[in-house]
């Protein structure tokens, strides 16, 4: 059985509800052992204290605002390349939960800068960009909303997130790049970690649980969009005992 038969909005949708549960319990069973190993097992920091224990939730946020970006830049892509309707809701769909992801980094950091660097903000290159990030969800919402037909709707925000990923790379590389008061990344795949093993296992788990969380998020406001868009169809009216 070919997986482009899921290309259908009305296939595609029973399969979301099939992997939403699935997914958000996943969720929560990482989340409740990331942040078991992460707050109680990890070893104190000998610089930071307890302070560092919100990277738990900081690291983890960051990375999946970048992740979600390139994924929604890549759904609107191969709407807009092959004018796919499921592509384009899910990209819609993914914004969202970028955006929320994004906030989530800036606002942990800046809880994490005050008592490590001072203050809540510099206007730091990573700091910086990834405001710009934030910037990018919210156009890219907000650009979508304001255009009343759907399709032309899709395209424009599709060129809007095309043009924006230009600053992933940006955010990712600019502790190497400037001189910038980000510590450097803690995790390389070119390197070993520069932290414990407990620290690491407990980032990683909670990067997955949020990995899980925004799977699930996804495809149930993929469910919600596709209801949205598919309410004159048949299958959609009996589902919604409208017919």
């Amino acid at each position: 059985m070919s997986w482009t038969r899921y290309a259908a909005p009305q296939r595609f949708y029973p399969l979301a509800g099939k992997m939403i549960p699935w997914f958000a319990a996943l969720a929560l069973l990482l989340t409740a052992v990331g942040l078991y190993i992460g707050l109680l097992l990890a070893p104190t920091d000998h610089q930071q204290g307890e302070s560092y224990r919100i990277i738990f939730v900081h690291v983890p946020a960051a990375w999946m605002s970048m992740v979600i970006y390139l994924a929604m830049a890549f759904w609107a892509a191969v709407g807009l390349i092959f004018n796919t309707r499921l592509a384009s809701m899910l990209a819609v769909a993914l914004a969202p939960t970028g955006a929320w992801m994004t906030f989530l980094a800036l606002w942990t950091g800046a809880l994490w800068g005050k008592p490590t660097w001072g203050t809540w903000w510099v206007w730091d290159a990573r700091l910086t960009s990834e405001l710009i990030l934030l910037f990018l969800y919210i156009g890219f919402m907000s650009l979508h909303a304001a255009i009343d037909d759907e399709r032309r709707a899709d395209r424009a925000a599709a060129v809007l997130a095309l043009v924006g990923v230009v600053n992933v790379p940006i955010i990712y590389f600019s502790v190497k790049w400037w001189n910038t008061l980000h510590q450097g990344a803690s995790v390389s795949l070119t390197k070993a970690p520069s932290m414990a093993a407990t620290m690491l296992a407990g980032m990683l788990v909670m990067a997955l649980a949020f990995w899980m969380y925004s799977i699930a998020a996804a495809l149930a406001r993929t469910r919600v969009i596709i209801l949205e868009r598919e309410h004159n169809t048949r299958w959609a009216r009996q589902l919604l005992g409208t017919a």
